[in-house]
């Protein structure tokens, strides 16, 4: 009969020490500005999926799946980069709602056209990596990573408008050594883990949780939904987070993550534009805001407690 085996680290909540563990219940409860319970948080992925990709560690969703020259499914993601993405800014500024634009340091490098335009948004930007074929993964040496991670925050720096502060790993991936490498580079939050619906602390950072459940890729191409079903979903969420809100009063993030190459073609915009017009029209119950003023609220909130 074999043993249980044996974890040093087994104990009540986490077997780690990335962050502590709580429940959503026992922790102090606090609220949005204007006493709103939810804060929305749309953040849009812009990428380059490279035709020569090696898919060291793991080829991520959407990656080149033909042989070399792939150039039908490169030119369907290159297609956000040159129309999709302006369809989405237009939909979001029509209805004035902030958002956070995550964005690979080699985009900036291709496109410095779009950077610019990007530039020009009031929109925050987030560092996504620096392409969909450069991911972190176990095995990775040290050093490589933290190459990567310098030459992409260098890259996105000579055209961001603002500081950034914050990081989205390509496919959410991560070694065992990036938060750390994170923090020593600067970046001050992360988005990759997805299981939580408040902010947290997690080694020397802090965790934005960005749902993946709503993410348009996962929900379209992914679990083959339909663009109308991912509609639902946004709005079902959204709606049952409301009356939830009304029973348990503590503040939630609703974080909308959306891909220019998968919501920003002609037969899917309209059901993102059904999707931001149902979030307006709910604007009393939520704070739609960028996610460094979501941080610093929380912030704020956790040292008044």
């Amino acid at each position: 009969m074999s043993k249980e085996p044996q974890y040093p680290k087994r104990r009540y909540g986490m077997d780690h020490d990335l962050y502590p563990w709580s429940m959503l219940e026992t922790r102090p409860i606090f609220s949005w500005p204007e006493g709103k319970r939810i804060a929305l948080w749309i953040n849009v992925a812009i990428e380059h999926f490279p035709l020569d990709a090696k898919g060291r560690g793991f080829k991520p969703q959407g990656a080149m799946s033909m042989p070399y020259p792939d150039l039908r499914h490169y030119t369907l993601r290159d297609y956000g980069n040159r129309i999709g993405i302006f369809r989405i800014l237009e939909a979001l500024s029509q209805r004035g709602l902030p958002a956070s634009l995550a964005v690979q340091g080699e985009v900036v490098e291709r496109y410095p056209a779009l950077a610019k335009r990007l530039a020009a948004t009031p929109h925050e930007w987030v560092a996504h990596g620096w392409n969909m074929d450069s991911m972190h993964f176990g095995g990775l040496p040290e050093e490589e990573e933290r190459a990567l991670i310098e030459r992409t925050l260098m890259t996105l720096r000579r055209f961001a408008p603002h500081p950034i502060t914050g990081w989205l790993s390509p496919a959410r991936s991560q070694s065992h050594a990036t938060l750390r490498l994170l923090g020593e580079a600067g970046i001050r939050w992360c988005a990759d883990w997805v299981n939580d619906e408040q902010p947290y602390r997690i080694a020397g950072l802090i965790n934005l949780p960005l749902s993946l459940e709503l993410e348009d890729r996962f929900v379209i191409l992914e679990n083959l939904h339909a663009e109308s079903e991912w509609a639902d979903q946004v709005e079902d969420a959204v709606e049952f987070l409301i009356r939830e809100s009304r029973e348990l009063p503590h503040a939630r993030v609703l974080g909308l993550s959306l891909h220019a190459w998968v919501i920003g073609h002609a037969h899917r915009i309209a059901h993102l534009e059904r999707v931001l017009d149902h979030l307006e029209a709910r604007s009393a119950l939520l704070w739609p805001a960028n996610p460094s003023a979501i941080i610093a609220h929380w912030q704020a909130a956790q040292e008044a407690s």
